[in-house]
């Protein structure tokens, strides 16, 4: 797990290392490779490469960043399947946020209309 914590202390997972690439179209998105690396630093073959997707989508309150796995066995492989993986992280991302919403707006409960002097009237009252 990134960013282990052990006593308190965050410590690096010296088995899991990888080195970063950041691999671009300058259009759809971005691709970073993940490649593992040995303690040494040197490429390990007896883990796989990994690709991770990332994309935006644009919202009337800005750009929210999404990030997906692309399971594929080359970059160029990655590459075909981005468009993919991104409509579904994308879809995923709608429905969390239309979610949130819905959650949001069942936190509030409008109060049945009362009789002046019995309180209520109307008021939004939170449950």
């Amino acid at each position: 797990m990134p960013g282990n914590e052990r006593g308190g202390e965050l410590r690096m997972d010296a088995d899991n290392l990888y080195r970063e690439e950041i691999v671009t179209d300058r259009g759809a998105g971005t691709i970073r490779v993940l490649t593992p690396l040995t303690r040494q630093g040197a490429p390990d073959p007896g883990r796989p490469t990994l690709y991770v997707g990332e994309a935006q989508i644009l919202t009337p309150v800005g750009a929210l960043p999404v990030a997906f796995e692309i399971p594929a066995a080359s970059l160029g492989e990655a590459a075909e399947r981005f468009a993919a993986g991104a409509k579904v992280a994308v879809e995923q991302a709608v429905r969390e946020l239309q979610e949130m919403r819905r959650e949001a707006s069942s936190g509030l409960v409008i109060a049945e209309q009362m009789p002046p002097g019995l309180g209520g009237g109307g008021r939004i009252q939170m449950p």
